[in-house]
């Protein structure tokens, strides 16, 4: 969910303060760019050095930088416009009134009135503090001008009083920001189960049946999906691609027949179900146990069919929109239509080999979405990331129609 924003992150002065050296790993760690702002009182309880080593980005502190004789201008407005959040943590009962007021007289403060983006606060400070008529009123006037309060925890505080007051824990703060960026997305709550790479059929221990494909259209529909709010299963044959992200479950097999169990396992409780992997058609009838020996002559393998996954799933298929993919050559709308109606699909994306730039291998692809009610759709030559976000707009606007 926080992979890729750009995350500015406001620090001002309270103990809580040393926290954000884990705040920031986390965040950076979940994807995200980092830029810090400080207040001055900020750098007695946290080392600016330490933030900027773990964000990658020079901490900022001031309006003005003097080095080696020479002036330059922290822009509070590029930064507000820089972020895709702003995350003011910890957020003191002083900055909190500031903000509250419009009160603009540090970076921090500028930054913040300039900042079009989302804005989180996480209060922190002492129990009669957070309970005072006045911070309540800093509370309720930032949140009535859209802000969005991370409520602050119970426990045992820097006074050695235990109460409400302290700053939620790093983790719950991350938690609490892509649950909330999670509300309203197409796919919140949606399971969606996706195959992808290709599957290798055993000919011998050392020796398979295969082809080229590298599993990068399954893993980008996978990611979008994710970021778009659902719960991913991602069901790879052998890969080299690899994917981290706390809403995709990535499930490695390598043949037909584990693909088949495996998606067989999950598909009753899947809303969506895409078969974007290049399964093959047939495998050795016998496997060997040993590598076999070269010998003189010809080499004779009898193949049988795999599981058809596809149809098997929309054999079975309920309330799920299940989309599998056609790789063709010739005939390419009758063959996918067929295939589409054969299967008991709700939607088909059409690659032709035709098209310079399609099919496997390459970071582009070309496709053609067919629906069930013969809808087509065309869609130019563009990179993979580019179509996984377009058969999306193409799920969703079939699944909420």
């Amino acid at each position: 969910m926080l992979r890729g924003k750009n995350i500015l992150l406001g620090v001002s002065g309270g103990i809580a303060a040393y926290k954000t050296t884990f705040l920031v790993r986390l965040l950076i760690k979940a994807g995200a760019q980092v830029k810090v702002v400080m207040t001055q009182s900020a750098g007695s309880f946290v080392s600016p050095l330490t933030l900027s080593t773990l964000s990658k980005n020079p901490v900022l502190m001031d309006f003005v930088n003097e080095e080696d004789g020479s002036l330059s201008w922290n822009n509070h407005v590029e930064l507000g416009l820089w972020a895709d959040i702003m995350l003011i943590a910890p957020a003191t009962a002083n900055t909190l009134s500031k903000m509250a007021n419009g009160t603009c007289d540090n970076l921090l403060l500028a930054t913040y009135l300039s900042a079009k983006c989302p804005v989180y606060f996480a209060p922190a400070m002492d129990l009669d503090m957070y309970k005072h008529p006045s911070t309540k009123n800093s509370l309720d006037k930032l949140q009535s001008f859209g802000n969005t309060m991370i409520p602050a925890e119970s426990g045992e505080l820097a006074s050695g009083l235990h109460g409400e007051g302290r700053m939620a824990e790093p983790e719950d703060i991350i938690s609490f920001i892509e649950t909330d960026l999670s509300k309203g997305l197409p796919l919140t709550d949606k399971k969606v189960l996706i195959t992808a790479g290709p599957t290798q059929e055993a000919i011998d221990p050392v020796r398979f049946l295969g082809n080229r494909s590298t599993g990068t259209m399954g893993f980008e529909l996978a990611k979008k999906a994710a970021n778009l709010g659902a719960k991913v299963i991602l069901v790879s044959g052998p890969t080299h691609l690899n994917i981290d992200h706390k809403n995709i479950e990535l499930i490695r097999v390598t043949s037909a027949q584990d693909m088949y169990e495996v998606c067989h396992e999950h598909y009753a409780d899947m809303n969506v179900a895409i078969c974007a992997a290049a399964v093959a058609d047939y495998r050795p009838k016998t496997v060997a146990s040993e590598k076999v020996k070269k010998q003189e002559g010809d080499m004779k393998i009898e193949l049988e069919r795999t599981p058809d996954i596809l149809m098997s799933l929309g054999e079975i298929k309920k309330n799920q929109f299940l989309v599998g993919f056609a790789l063709e050559t010739q005939n390419e709308l009758e063959n996918a239509k067929g295939k589409l109606k054969r299967k008991h699909l709700d939607g088909i994306v059409l690659n032709s080999l035709k098209d310079d730039g399609a099919g496997f291998g390459g970071s582009t692809n070309k496709i053609t979405f067919i629906d069930k009610n013969s809808e087509i759709k065309t869609f130019d030559l563009k990179t993979k990331p580019e179509v996984a976000s377009d058969i999306w707009e193409e799920i969703i606007s079939r699944i909420h129609a």
